[in-house]
């Protein structure tokens, strides 16, 4: 049993529909639980919590957790101990959901025979609060093991507890999005010229991304002429303020050369962007592993990433792309490296090389060796 965002929600549960798949295919017997209320509307930051896409039609997902309803908890928690699956699969991405998800765990626990372990996304999350620690604790403690996507999620847990059984697996390929097209197509789909060079910076964009100093880099391609040919597409739902990156870009002067889609980008949407745009680019501030990335190791796309979190996990310096400090002259200075003679075609080859070290497969062997262990 999978617990955590599922349809109709969007953004993880992508990725925990994926995983229910993958073990459907392999004869599995598995369900998904997922909220009836996710966040208050209060405290999200987007413009909807909901997918626009099709429901999977494979796939059976009940909508039974109010994360701020302590009645709901204990209720999930009975049901899900009576049923006594041989695994319950927790989906930890914020300490918000500690209280809710530890207490379930520990109803589910009380049935003595369901192992309860967690994929981890974050132990603490890029934006802190003062009661982070306090609340993972709780969730950690109630626990029986963890699987981890990079080596900073690793340290951060080694923080709440050493003891218990830990694997690590990367975050798989994305598959769904569909296969690469054209880059004419692409072009001709997004309504942009095929006579530019593009880009990409994509996804929900936070403060924590860099997207600020990734405009200070461009303004510094443009004093130096190194972008009479390139644009920026920034492609992807503002939870921060918008205002003061549009400041920014007015400030900078490189408002035509910027193409700002700000909305969330569905599901087939997805592969014109990474069609039509020549390399991904990632200067984020703090990170522990990206989704992201792996969409670019589905369409061939090299990348430019900052040496934080275990985004230098998954891109290799030079071969896959280019790994940088947290720096606007480096990182420009990257993207201008990236473009010179044939850089991006090799590095394309490169990904598509390395691509198959990300499956599912190996994701699910790595889950099932640690409820194993658990």
């Amino acid at each position: 049993m999978i617990l955590g965002p599922a349809y109709p929600y969007r953004g993880l549960a992508l990725f925990n529909e994926m995983l229910a798949k993958n073990f459907v295919e392999q004869d599995k017997n598995v369900e998904m639980i997922t909220f009836t209320m996710q966040y208050p509307d209060l405290l999200f930051p987007g413009k909807t919590q909901f997918s626009e896409s099709s429901p999977p039609t494979d796939l059976k997902i009940t909508r039974m957790v109010n994360s701020v309803n302590p009645f709901n908890w204990w209720r999930v928690g009975k049901h899900i101990s009576k049923m006594c699956p041989d695994a319950l699969i927790l989906r930890y991405w914020t300490s918000f959901m500690a209280p809710c998800f530890g207490t379930i765990a520990r109803i589910v626990a009380s049935n003595r025979r369901t192992k309860v372990v967690s994929l981890l996304d974050n132990v603490v999350p890029h934006e802190k609060h003062f009661f982070d620690n306090i609340l993972t604790r709780y969730f950690v403690s109630s626990v029986d093991g963890f699987l981890y996507m990079s080596q900073q999620v690793k340290d951060d847990l080694d923080v709440f507890t050493t003891v218990k059984p830990s694997v690590y697996a990367p975050h798989p390929v994305f598959s769904n999005f569909g296969e690469k097209t054209s880059r004419t197509e692409a072009c001709k789909h997004l309504n942009i010229s095929c006579d530019k060079r593009y880009a990409l910076f994509f996804g929900l964009i936070r403060d924590y991304k860099g997207l600020d100093m990734l405009l200070d880099a461009w303004a510094i391609l443009k004093k130096n002429g190194k972008i009479h040919d390139k644009m920026l597409i920034i492609a992807g739902e503002f939870y921060t303020e918008k205002t003061k990156y549009l400041r920014q870009i007015e400030r900078l002067g490189i408002k035509n050369d910027i193409l700002l889609h700000d909305r969330f980008i569905k599901n087939d949407e997805v592969k014109y962007y990474f069609s039509a745009a020549d390399v991904l680019l990632q200067p984020y501030k703090s990170a522990t592993q990206s989704g992201v990335t792996q969409i670019a190791y589905q369409f061939a796309m090299p990348m430019i990433v900052t040496n934080v979190g275990g985004l230098a996990e998954i891109v290799t310096d030079g071969i896959t792309g280019y790994v940088v400090d947290t720096d606007e002259t480096e990182i420009a200075q990257a993207i201008e490296k990236i473009y010179e003679k044939d850089r991006l075609k090799i590095m394309s080859e490169n990904v598509t090389a390395r691509k198959s070290q990300f499956s599912w497969n190996y994701f699910t062997e790595q889950l099932e060796k640690l409820i194993e262990k658990s």
